[in-house]
């Protein structure tokens, strides 16, 4: 997967800055699984990513400018082809509504997307929704309609200036044109530039389940942004607690930190199983669940937003049809390992976004990575590591 990373008008304050950002392009933290964390009892599929889903493309765009710019874009094209002509069945989730999640009304009306989705920061989804129109017009095939652009977000203020608008059209192409199929960058990178999760960097994950053939052979990806709080739990450890940052804090114990318990997450899952709208909304509920395992409780002021759509041909229908349209689709009763699928690997997604990110700074502030000899420590205490090994042997 290819990404972009804009720097622009660089001062002496800004390199020291952005040095820490340097170290989320490079492997030297691991992902959550590479640390021994095993999430769930199906196995993930090759990339353990979005991209496993056939189809499924995702771009970034990181931008640091000057001493207080610190974001970007994430952009996640679901499948091939002119998706106005021939959307794609699709559903967008509320878990929590406070948030400016664009193009929600109208997914929920007809049950399809007809763009890309795109994930930013909280001021900059109206221009990042206008960015994607005009991108839109220019792809073969289009002529002079209207568009719902689908753009999430969620808020990176704590190192970031959003009320500069900082993402326009040149960010918003870059992520688009620089979207594949592949591994894809994750931590302190696009749209999880400036985020956090738990009072720690935050930033971009991603997942994915592979089912086992007699259960479909379906794949289902996820890919987070996370920016939320709550009390950390990392496969039944108790992390935020053992480390100190965990919501509430303040109010039992008399401490200087501030609270964890406010925030937003944006979550997309992408699978080939043939679905309706109907059972997307379904899916799309379970990764609810998968973030609720790692400690989250949707705070008033959280945005938790799902954004999910299945890739499959047979359900993929054309915009305009003079005679009715035949679709093949899964029955209610082969939907539960979906459903599984869909909690693990939003679970993992976000324990990569944590496991991956690196600690980012400005003038306005500073997110520092959760610091993972203290973080295996409390891992390894709980015997909460290699339970693919450990566990009925």
């Amino acid at each position: 997967m290819q990404s972009t990373l804009m720097i622009r008008n660089l001062s002496v304050l800004t390199l020291l800055c952005v040095t820490p950002f340097a170290l989320a392009q490079s492997d030297s933290r691991p992902r959550a699984r590479e640390a021994g964390v095993v999430v769930g009892v199906f196995q993930p599929g090759e990339l353990n990513a979005i991209t496993d889903v056939a189809g499924v493309k995702v771009g970034h765009t990181t931008l640091i400018e000057g001493d207080d710019i610190r974001t970007g874009v994430t952009a996640i094209i679901p499948a091939p082809g002119n998706l106005y002509t021939h959307p794609i069945p699709a559903w967008i989730y509320t878990g929590n509504g406070y948030g400016k999640m664009v193009g929600e009304t109208q997914v929920r009306e007809f049950g399809e997307i007809e763009t890309p989705i795109l994930l930013t920061c909280t001021l900059c989804v109206w221009s990042a929704a206008n960015a994607l129109k005009q991108w839109m017009y220019e792809q073969p095939g289009m002529g002079e309609h209207t568009l719902n652009p689908i753009v999430g977000e969620t808020n990176d203020a704590r190192v970031n200036n959003m009320w500069a608008d900082p993402i326009q059209k040149e960010e918003v192409y870059a992520a688009l044109n620089s979207a594949s199929a592949g591994p894809v960058e994750e931590g302190s990178v696009g749209a999880g530039t400036g985020t956090q999760a738990f009072g720690w960097k935050g930033g971009i994950g991603t997942s994915s389940r592979v089912l086992p053939a007699k259960l479909g052979g379906y794949t289902v990806g996820v890919l987070v942004q996370t920016n939320y709080g709550g009390a950390l739990s990392i496969n039944g450890a108790p992390v935020g607690r053992e480390l100190g940052s965990y919501a509430y804090r303040d109010f039992l114990e008399p401490v200087a930190d501030t609270d964890k318990e406010d925030g937003s997450i944006m979550m997309v899952v992408a699978t080939d199983a043939p679905l309706t709208a109907r059972n997307l909304d379904r899916v799309a509920r379970r990764a609810m669940m998968g973030l609720a395992r790692t400690g989250s409780f949707a705070s008033n002021g959280s945005g938790d937003y799902v954004i999910a759509f299945s890739t499959n041909p047979n359900v993929r229908k054309p915009r305009v049809s003079e005679v009715p349209v035949s679709v093949e689709v899964l029955v209610n009763e082969s939907m539960t390992p979906l459903f599984a699928a869909t909690a693990e690997a939003t679970e993992e997604a976000i324990y990569n976004a944590i496991f991956k990110a690196t600690t980012i700074s400005s003038s306005r502030g500073e997110l520092r990575a959760i610091p993972l000899e203290d973080l295996m420590r409390v891992l390894e205490k709980y015997q909460s590591l290699n339970w693919d090994q450990t566990i009925g042997k």
